[in-house]
């Protein structure tokens, strides 16, 4: 199986890419790759691919543009949540648009929508003299809890913001996937004790996107972007 997502005319993401181990080698992995591709023809493309298979995505035309690494564990000293901290449903559902605007290349608002309101998941966003200016989500996983997106425009910002999505889930394990070349969100999960455990390549078919890097604090998905 894969996934080829297409995001308007201009941008594609690939994920869930995947073969049953006993049916590897016959040509089903490169077959579900090719239509994949076909589907996403003539846009930028990115994908999380593992370390290891960058060699293969630099075939089919992709290069590196940053790593990202999963954070995982248990957090350890969490702060007390933040009194301007409310319920993403609270807030005008275009301030949140807009701030995952920012960290994203293309328009995704019935993917968000659908995100922020899934069976599971808990969105908080965080206010400042009225207006949104973070938010984040957490879903249950098969073990503990992934947090994503985490936007914010300060690395206090995001750890009000983790702290009060952790409080509300009542999470024990918890994992967040970070950009490696983000060192604010990087030093974040360091300090509440979290571990890499896992490492992925982001790597597109072109010039990696205009992002506002340094408020991602956590990726929303690696199969979705």
């Amino acid at each position: 199986m894969i996934s080829a997502t297409r995001y308007l005319e201009a941008f594609g993401f690939i994920g869930f890419y995947i073969v049953r181990p006993d049916a590897r080698g016959q040509g089903h992995g490169i077959a579900v790759w090719r239509a994949a591709m076909a589907r996403l023809e003539g846009r930028l493309i990115g994908l999380d691919g593992v370390v290891a298979q960058q060699a293969n995505y630099r075939k089919s035309g992709f290069s590196l543009a940053w790593n990202n690494i999963r954070f995982g564990g248990k957090v350890r000293d969490l702060p007390a949540p933040d009194a301007m901290i409310v319920p993403a449903t609270g807030v005008p559902f275009a301030a949140l648009a807009a701030l995952d605007a920012c960290v994203f290349p293309a328009p995704r608002p019935g993917f968000l929508h659908g995100w922020l309101g899934a069976p599971g998941h808990v969105a908080l966003a965080l206010l400042r003299d009225g207006a949104a200016v973070g938010f984040g989500v957490i879903r249950p996983a098969r073990s503990g809890h992934k947090i994503g997106p985490l936007v914010a425009e300060t690395a206090q910002d995001a750890q009000a913001l983790l702290a009060a999505l952790i409080h509300r889930a009542g999470a024990g394990e918890v994992f967040l996937d970070v950009p490696e070349p983000q060192r604010e969100a990087v030093r974040l999960a360091e300090s509440l004790g979290l571990k890499p455990v896992f490492e992925t390549a982001r790597m597109y078919t072109g010039p990696a996107p205009a992002l506002r890097l340094e408020r991602i604090f956590g990726v929303t998905t690696f199969e979705l972007g």
